[in-house]
């Protein structure tokens, strides 16, 4: 091992076990901001880096943006002086290690759309300098890290008259993939093991002992790529689990069979078995998103990758087998969707959060809306739609009291909500169509209750 090599690794492995690294991290959202409290909470100085200067302005007032974390959070770190954050990224030399917790979306035909995680990239080279530790966290296919990420780094950090750097001997980099879970409060950053794959050997070893101050339990893996494939399997996992109980509930239910029954049924097994459920569409931006980052990889290697993409379809078709079913019970009533008062109950794509990313609730409401309906949502977590992607409305959150419940036609339940009134539903809705099996906690019900 050179001096040089020697003289880097082991300054920067100093620093972090003394606690005088400085962290910066890129993207202060869903991962970045619980990631950016862990480390300070155990030891770290964090300086984080966002475009959006409204998440900028409400960090330096103690403001949480996210409100599922709690004000604490942001309280705790506005009042540190181990904390900042900036739009400024021309300060990206000026922390030791580098988390990047970018966006992954896909495009319009679900090709993957590097576009945050390149301009990172970019921005990190022209201000990159010996010694440093970049790691990258947005999920994506195996081979971004090496082959996409580093390059652009290093050629930008060339181009700037930063220098030409070499891996593992003047900068250090690794992949380490986000695991959070929103709304979870058994699973934190703080709590959930932490893969991390360098580049080689010594990036890995200090990636872990950067992440050792803030997460309980660290994983080293081999390389960058298994971490990213690690990643993409836990996704691919669930979205291929819960588009076989969506089928299953498209089966069951010609057959009069209750698929939310047969579940806590076949739960019984102590082994070869594992409950998933069923719902109205995936929503959250890992599961309905990442797989299809590993199916466009997998065609550069010649390969198919038929049992994610057949998952994908069935789980995409979701949200039109509820508005289906939605048309069916009308219908029975002697009433056509078009017209119909209908309240689509949750907003938000998993229960007690206020993200909205890649909610089945928006294809909803825009189907429902499509055949005539007069929509409107029920959200305590969102009091007004937002802007989506693909999705704008205009759009606030309405209350369920006795009088807005009974002028409607149907109630289509696709989040539950722990503070939703369900016994106010049961109570005073004539219709109500349920994908989350959330009236089965109700004992006695007004209300004529379909299952979707």
């Amino acid at each position: 091992m050179s001096t040089t090599m020697m003289n880097y690794a082991t300054e920067l492995g100093e620093k972090i076990t003394n606690k005088t690294a400085t962290v910066g991290i890129v993207g202060l959202g869903y991962v970045g901001l619980p990631l950016a409290d862990a480390l300070h909470t155990g030891g770290l100085g964090v300086l984080g880096f966002d475009v959006d200067p409204t998440k900028i302005t409400n960090l330096e007032q103690g403001v949480n943006y996210l409100k599922h974390l709690g004000a604490d959070m942001t309280e705790r770190l506005s009042a540190s002086d181990k904390f900042e954050a900036t739009t400024d990224f021309s300060r990206l030399d000026e922390p030791d290690i580098i988390l990047v917790c970018v966006p992954t979306p896909v495009g319009t035909h679900l090709e993957p759309d590097l576009t945050y995680v390149i301009k990172t990239a970019e921005s990190i080279g022209a201000r990159l300098r010996p010694g440093q530790l970049v790691v990258l966290e947005s999920t994506t296919y195996p081979g971004t890290t090496s082959g996409e990420f580093v390059p652009v780094m290093l050629e930008n950090a060339k181009n700037n008259n930063r220098g030409e750097f070499t891996l593992g001997k003047d900068v250090f980099v690794a992949f380490s993939p986000e695991r959070e879970d929103p709304g979870r409060k058994s699973h934190t950053t703080t709590t959930i093991p932490k893969l991390v794959g360098g580049t080689d050997p010594v990036s890995t070893k200090l990636a872990c002992a950067a992440y050792k101050h803030g997460v309980k339990e660290v994983v080293p893996v081999s390389s960058a790529e298994v971490a990213e494939a690690a990643k993409i399997l836990e996704n691919v996992f669930r979205a291929v689990n819960i588009a076989l109980v969506n089928e299953l509930k498209t089966v069951f239910d010609e057959m009069n069979i209750d698929v939310w029954e047969v579940i806590e049924a076949a739960s019984t097994k102590p082994f070869g078995f594992m409950p998933f459920y069923p719902g109205p569409g995936l929503g959250g931006h890992c599961i309905p998103i990442d797989p299809f980052y590993l199916t466009w990889k997998a065609r550069e290697h010649g390969c198919v990758t038929r049992f994610i993409e057949l998952a994908g379809e069935i789980n995409r078709h979701m949200p039109e087998y509820v508005v289906d079913k939605t048309a069916e019970a009308l219908n029975d009533d002697c009433k056509s969707v078009k017209g119909s008062k209908i309240i689509v109950v949750g907003l938000a794509y998993k229960p007690n959060v206020d993200d909205t990313r890649e909610t089945p609730a928006a294809e909803i409401i825009e189907l429902l809306a499509e055949r005539g309906a007069k929509v409107s949502y029920h959200d305590p977590h969102v009091p007004t739609f937002p802007n989506m992607r693909n999705y704008k409305f205009d759009m606030n959150s309405v209350s369920l009291d006795a009088q807005t419940l009974g002028d409607a036609d149907c109630v289509v339940i696709v989040t539950d909500h722990e503070i939703t009134d369900w016994q106010s539903i049961a109570d005073h809705a004539s219709l109500v169509i349920d994908t989350r099996n959330a009236m089965a906690k109700i004992e006695s019900s007004n209300a004529r209750i379909v299952k979707a």
